[in-house]
């Protein structure tokens, strides 16, 4: 059982301070419970508190800059950001005479060391654009195919 007496929390009968320094909590809102086998609880944990997000892409999109994000609006944040990739790509299709073929958004989560909380540790977009070449004798080829294959294949007999 868990007793809470002015940022103090009992674990089995040994007091803790869970307040840093300047007696906030490091992590306000979170689970002031430890886990076992993790040194500290969601509330205390300074991986979580420290923890930032970086975009390592060359393309413009948020995070190029590494910024902190809370646990609660992690995944969120993340989905937003990698939306950002797919529309650059739709965007990029668009100028080049492309077409976006595929586009996957995968997000991770990985367990944080310390406290043992489940986080949002990034994403992943992969796209595929498949682009149309018309100066490609190939290319002029297989228009030329298709369309003898084409023609007769929609007829309006009544007429």
């Amino acid at each position: 059982m868990i007793g809470k007496v002015e940022g103090y929390a009992s674990y089995s009968g040994i007091s803790r301070n869970l307040t840093d320094p300047s007696g906030v909590l490091k992590n306000p809102g979170e689970s002031t419970e430890k886990k076992a086998g993790h040194r500290s609880s969601p509330a205390e944990c300074e991986t979580c508190k420290n923890r930032k997000y970086q975009d390592g892409s060359d393309e413009m999109v948020s995070f190029k800059s590494a910024a902190h994000v809370s646990p609660n609006a992690a995944a969120s944040r993340v989905r937003a950001h990698e939306q950002e990739h797919v529309a650059n790509a739709y965007n990029k299709a668009e100028k080049g005479n492309g077409k976006v073929v595929r586009a996957s958004v995968s997000i991770h989560t990985a367990i944080c060391p310390e406290c043992g909380r489940t986080y949002v540790s990034g994403g992943e977009t992969n796209t595929q654009i498949k682009y149309y070449n018309e100066e490609n004798p190939y290319q002029k080829d297989k228009k030329s195919s298709d369309a003898i294959s084409y023609r007769g294949m929609n007829v309006d007999l009544v007429g």
